[in-house]
């Protein structure tokens, strides 16, 4: 039996993934796996993903240039969901969400209103552009 074998895959194949900043701890983002992007994960050293709606493997910064170095892999109790500890690099301080925010959670339920409260740290339409 594989590291990936003790996996408790979803009817599609993918599990859950959780990205945590080493450093801060802050949760940057949520995401998903299939067997194959957590090989080339733990054999890169990087955050590889499933994409959902591309149907295909997502390497973290593909092209934002935004890359998950990836320092530990953990599973929880059930081993149904993985936890990322990694390093954003590609921006200072470090972009994870797709919005040029830090952190994809960046609202924050206030008297029952959602509320930004991490700023744009830069304009996503300069993100996603060649030579970033």
């Amino acid at each position: 039996m594989t590291y990936l074998d003790a996996i408790t895959w979803d009817a599609q194949g993918l599990v859950p993934v959780i990205a945590q900043e080493q450093g801060s701890k802050d949760v940057l983002m949520f995401a998903w796996m299939n067997r194959e992007a957590l090989q080339k994960t733990a054999e890169l050293g990087r955050a590889v993903y499933f994409s959902r709606s591309r149907n295909k493997l997502w390497h973290k910064g593909e092209e934002s240039g935004h890359v998950q170095r990836v320092h530990a892999i953990r599973i929880d109790c059930d081993a149904d969901v993985v936890l990322l500890t990694v390093t954003q690099e590609g921006h200072s301080p470090g972009i994870a969400c797709h919005t040029g925010r830090h952190s994809c959670f960046f609202s924050l339920l206030k008297d029952g209103q959602w509320q930004t409260v991490e700023p744009v740290l830069k304009d996503p339409a300069t993100i996603y552009t060649k030579g970033n």
